[in-house]
């Protein structure tokens, strides 16, 4: 049996003596009109779906909730505990890398002038008993559980796969309490978030370090993004390593294999750079550190209450040699993004050839992707990584049949090897060398497929090609010769 962490739109009878009976008016239902991209036709969206979850109040007109619950919403309703009206709310700020997001009361901007918003309370300890409250599905009204906290260390994140600080509670999740509020001593200690697929009350909660850095840096106007040293690194268990790398033997850290072009660390560090500490935090064998006094995790989990822009501090050795180096924090950019939300996806129509931007999202769209998806793809998405020559992946999903097409229909879910000889950096730089192209243009992929096409030719039939597919457009807006831009990114707005 395969066992997954899914996020949950969010009951079991306490485990531990008798339940409270608390009203908690501060918890609100959350219903989510969504539409996602079709990632197998990426001019047009999947039909509109809808859920519900749970959020908190936390300030004047203000919830907090899940990111999924809200992920390519495009119509949010809140209610009140035991209250038959709804009132109208919008994604005010986002954070997808830490599953948080702040909504804001619109229509009436009153709806939660009489409830007294919740209060952030500290990180709890093991063994903590708390309160999983929200409205899961089977009923109407409130529900509370009760568990106590059973683990707290680095997760994967399912909506996000970031590694980040998660707190686990032996509650019961079920659908519907996505989003809602963990109480622990009458304040919020996290926000539901995902639980264990397979297994019986093993859920997780978003800790309050990351809700806090969340929320100040809506506060401040930060980029709502978790940022990453951009680096591969390898644990030094075994003592001739170690020794051969230029440790003595109290020495202890984690060995650099490689750096991300572009990324926070590119340009600083070396592959077989030993890093010994981070943020003044020794860094042990095993790729721990001892976080927060307390709890022994990912050495990367100083990153979660970090902001893009923020330095950072390493020590190091390389040959043998002790350095200390300082970093400018920049976001997380593997060569195949992950899950992307609020946006359309890449995609350029090209003589009936259809080409997107290899994304986690179009590798789901095989069931039990990471089995059944092409291996070349996979390997990009595992083994990947950017370089000064690639960016992105593109790919070919598709071919329209035409008669400017045929013989090529069998040269589909293959990546761009090169075009006229030059691999394409990315899908904006694909895209532009071919809409300003002329003459006869060759793209061959990377089973060594050939595919030549008369780019003025190609021009003249785009029209019939899409009318005869009914594709509204040749590609997405954003990208060279559309004559329009991509909608911006919900970016954290500054809290009045």
């Amino acid at each position: 049996m395969v066992r997954t962490w899914a996020p949950v739109r969010f009951a079991r009878q306490p485990a531990h003596g008798t339940l409270r009976i608390v009203s908690y008016p501060e918890v609100i239902r959350v219903f989510a009109t969504s539409q996602d991209p079709d990632f197998d036709g990426p001019w047009q969206a999947r039909t509109p779906s809808n859920s519900t979850g749970s959020a908190v109040v936390i300030g004047k007109g203000l919830l907090l909730t899940g990111a999924h619950v809200v992920a390519n919403a495009t119509f949010l309703q809140v209610q009140k505990q035991s209250h038959p009206d709804k009132a109208i709310a919008r994604v005010r700020a986002v954070s997808h890398d830490s599953d948080l997001a702040l909504l804001e009361v619109t229509e009436p901007p009153d709806f939660l002038a009489d409830i007294e918003p919740a209060e952030l309370g500290p990180m709890p300890k093991l063994r903590d008993e708390v309160a999983v409250v929200g409205y899961p599905v089977g009923g109407e009204e409130i529900s509370i559980t009760e568990g106590v906290v059973s683990r707290i260390e680095v997760q994967r994140y399912s909506h996000s796969q970031r590694h980040l600080l998660a707190v686990t509670v032996d509650a019961a999740i079920n659908a519907g309490n996505s989003g809602g509020p963990v109480f622990g001593d009458g304040k919020v200690v996290g926000i539901a978030f995902q639980k264990l697929t397979g297994v019986d009350n093993i859920g997780e909660m978003v800790p309050p370090p990351l809700i806090r850095a969340f929320l100040d840096g809506v506060g401040a106007g930060k980029r709502p993004e978790i940022p990453a040293l951009g680096i591969t690194t390898q644990n030094l268990e075994n003592p001739l390593l170690r020794k051969t790398l230029g440790l003595h033997p109290t020495e202890r850290g984690v060995v650099v294999l490689h750096v991300d072009f572009e990324g926070s660390a590119f340009g600083l560090l070396e592959p077989r750079d030993v890093i010994t500490a981070i943020d003044g935090l020794p860094i042990a064998n095993n790729g721990t550190i001892q976080y927060i006094g307390h709890y022994r995790t990912r050495y990367d989990v100083v990153l979660g209450h970090r902001y893009i822009g923020d330095r950072i501090e390493l020590e190091i050795k390389r040959a043998g040699i002790a350095r200390t180096i300082e970093l400018e924090l920049k976001p997380w950019q593997p060569l195949v993004p992950r899950s992307r939300y609020d946006q359309p996806p890449a995609y350029f129509v090209y003589g009936g050839l259809v080409f997107q931007t290899l994304t986690r999202d179009y590798l789901t769209t095989w069931d039990k992707w990471w089995n059944k998806a092409p291996k070349e793809f996979l390997n990009y998405y595992y083994l990947g990584f950017r370089s000064p020559e690639q960016n992105e992946v593109v790919i070919l999903t598709q071919v329209l049949a035409d008669e400017i097409n045929v013989g090529y229909g069998h040269l589909y879910n293959e990546a761009v090897a090169k075009l006229d000889g030059v691999v394409p950096r990315d899908m904006i730089d694909f895209v532009d060398r071919l809409s300003s192209a002329r003459g006869v243009v060759e793209i061959e992929t990377t089973s060594g497929g050939i595919i030549m096409m008369d780019a003025d030719e190609v021009r003249k039939i785009t029209p019939r090609i899409l009318t005869r597919y009914h594709i509204p457009r040749d590609r997405t807006p954003g990208l060279p010769g559309s004559g329009t831009s991509l909608p911006p990114l919900r970016a954290a707005a500054a809290l009045p």
